[in-house]
């Protein structure tokens, strides 16, 4: 059964930093595409973040409004992908969920961002 388990969410002041992990307990991981949605509250869920897996992976691709201020990036060996977010702004508050290619979701984790 393919799992996703997320952490490194919590409070942090605006302009401030966070970073959140996933494992993924999947043996196919380096293979498959992972990334970061989120929802803040009221709201649908959104793309921030993907990455591709694969041979030729490693390839990301960024929502516009996290775009230069959001980093994905994956541990194959450790079957982790992170999401390292810099310069977070009031309007990044949500809960962030990880994906896996195959429409499999964490349980997510809250980021909260205090001004």
């Amino acid at each position: 059964q393919v799992q996703l388990v997320e952490s490194g969410g919590g409070l942090v002041q605006a302009g401030g930093s966070l970073k959140l992990s996933c494992v993924v307990s999947e043996s196919a991981f380096s293979f498959r595409a992972v990334g970061w949605y989120r929802q803040a509250s009221g709201k649908q869920r959104e793309l921030v973040a993907t990455i591709t897996g694969g041979a030729g992976g490693g390839r990301s691709n960024y929502a516009d409004s996290v775009r230069g201020r959001f980093t994905i990036s994956r541990e194959n060996t450790k079957n982790t992908v992170y999401l390292q977010m810099n310069s977070l702004k009031p309007e990044d508050p949500a809960v962030y969920y990880c994906w896996l290619s195959g429409d499999y979701w964490g349980q997510g984790t809250q980021v909260t961002v205090s001004s």
